[in-house]
């Protein structure tokens, strides 16, 4: 070997029990190597290993930091700077392709860098953990890395299959956890925490998720056992369902339909959505998102039935445009209020439709990104608001108030019922732009108008038929009075 030659790398797995279940070649590895260079000491075989005394470990770097990104990527540069210099044995809990980022790390850097590096498998803690839970791993089961997971808002696990999650080594670890597992599953879900699988010292504690991180038991050797949260909760089931409906034996209705044919269930769908919301109804809400939700996976099935893209074209390109959009999240610029997230916004809305080449892009406007087909009132707010961002507005809320005047003059002068009609639209268009002065939005504001007449009407209506004639027998003055009579209610 030449003295810059770098030596080699062996990765081993050091199994989850006693120092007596090594391979002969793994102690072996030990035994003769220069250097030896543990992930943690925190093991039960530790002390038993030969030559332990002249052995390194890497618990200083879980001890300096809380960040397990900067944790991987300090023992990954200390392992590789020891593999520039000679033999090197990097010893792992368990076995190295089973929950090691560093390993995975440290292979791509020594193929990189030219540096040989061997594997040496372990038992992982995977079947002892499975010993102790008698679970078969064929049934679906995911296995994550505790300490990856924790770092996510949101946990990357399907509901509808268990989990087995490595290296929840303290209370600090399970909280971080234990909050990312929330977002999906309740507070109140029976997981199981199994200590020390594999050692005579194996043990089962059965609790609710919330409590993960009061165990007594919590060490080097504890991991996570999430069950099937069950009740068809993840999406992927939702997609099996819509599938099936499509699929030759499923429904003739489903099967039948088009992008276009199911235009006007979205729009009905998305309306419900709204009401449910006005009633601040949360378990209607969550049905009609549901009921949203059918609609465009079932876009999307249609869509991969005719061969036109998938659900995952659809997820690739909302998560890159979210990520693209949010620089001041996933980037280096600043922002200071919500209005300065929206300017930023457009400005890369119009730079990415300039970057398509077409000619419509090439024209870019800012009043582009509002839907043709949206509800007038909607699209009257928003051609307002964009145009109102670069300047496009009155100076003054009072030159608003005069607009709103002279557009009624107008409506009462006009000449024929199109003119009527035209300078009626007007009226309704200047009545949105003061409605945006005052930062109401119409559209919220109108449906509560609807529901507030539909609530007295109904009423009327109510006191009406308590009096058993019909309603045209009642003079407008008696109807007007069982409306006053809605209002002093409350109605």
């Amino acid at each position: 070997m030449t003295a810059n030659a770098p030596g080699t790398l062996t990765i081993l797995g050091l199994g989850p029990g006693a120092a007596a279940d090594l391979t002969r070649r793994a102690w072996d590895a030990l035994a003769t190597a220069p250097t030896v260079i543990l992930r943690t000491k925190e093991h039960p075989c530790v002390p038993e290993l030969p030559g332990v005394e002249r052995y390194t470990s890497c618990d200083d770097v879980y001890e300096s930091t809380g960040d397990f990104a900067l944790i991987y990527h300090t023992i990954v540069a200390r392992v590789l700077e020891a593999a520039r210099a000679g033999d090197v044995v990097y010893a792992v809990p368990g076995d190295p392709l089973v929950g090691e980022s560093t390993v995975k790390q440290l292979i791509a850097a020594c193929d990189a860098e030219g540096i040989p590096c061997m594997l040496m498998p372990g038992v992982s803690f995977i079947e002892p953990t499975l010993h102790a839970l008698r679970l078969d791993a064929v049934d679906g089961l995911q296995i994550y890395d505790a300490l990856e997971l924790s770092m996510a808002h949101h946990p990357p696990v399907n509901p509808d299959y268990p989990a087995l999650l490595a290296q929840v080594y303290s209370r600090q670890a399970a909280s971080d956890l234990k909050l990312t597992l929330m977002n999906q599953y309740p507070d109140e879900f029976d997981v199981a925490l199994v200590h020390a699988a594999g050692t005579g010292a194996a043990q089962v504690e059965w609790v609710k998720l919330y409590e993960i991180d009061r165990s007594e038991h919590l060490e080097h050797l504890s991991s996570l056992y999430l069950p099937a949260l069950g009740g068809m909760s993840s999406f992927e089931r939702f997609q099996e369902t819509i599938a099936h409906l499509r699929a030759p034996e499923g429904c003739p209705w489903d099967r039948k339909q088009t992008h276009l044919s199911l235009r006007k269930y979205l729009l009905e769908e998305t309306y419900e959505v709204l009401d449910a919301l006005d009633r601040e109804d949360l378990p209607a809400l969550v049905e009609e998102l549901g009921d949203l939700l059918l609609q465009i996976v079932l876009h999307t099935q249609i869509a991969i039935d005719d061969g036109e893209f998938r659900m995952t074209d659809i997820l690739s390109t909302v998560n890159a445009k979210m990520i693209r959009r949010h620089p001041h999240v996933w980037g280096d610029v600043s922002v200071d209020n919500a209005d300065e997230v929206v300017t930023n916004w457009d400005a890369i809305k119009l730079r990415e439709k300039a970057g398509k080449g077409d000619a419509a892009s090439r024209e870019a406007s800012l009043l582009d990104s509002v839907p043709k087909a949206m509800p007038a009132l909607m699209q009257a707010y928003e051609y307002t608001a964009k145009a109102a961002k670069p300047g496009f507005d009155w100076p003054r809320i009072e030159d608003v108030i005069a607009k709103v005047r002279e557009e009624f003059d107008e409506v009462l002068t006009a000449g024929s019922d199109a003119h009527r009609a035209e300078e009626l639209g007007d009226l309704l268009f200047v009545i949105v732009n003061w409605a945006r002065w005052h930062k109401v939005d119409p559209e919220l504001a109108l449906r509560a108008a609807n529901a507030k007449f539909a609530r007295r009407f109904q009423h009327v209506e109510a006191r009406v038929r308590a009096s058993g004639q019909p309603m045209e027998s009642f003079t407008l003055d008696a109807l007007d009075a069982f409306w006053d009579e809605a209002k002093g209610l409350g109605l």
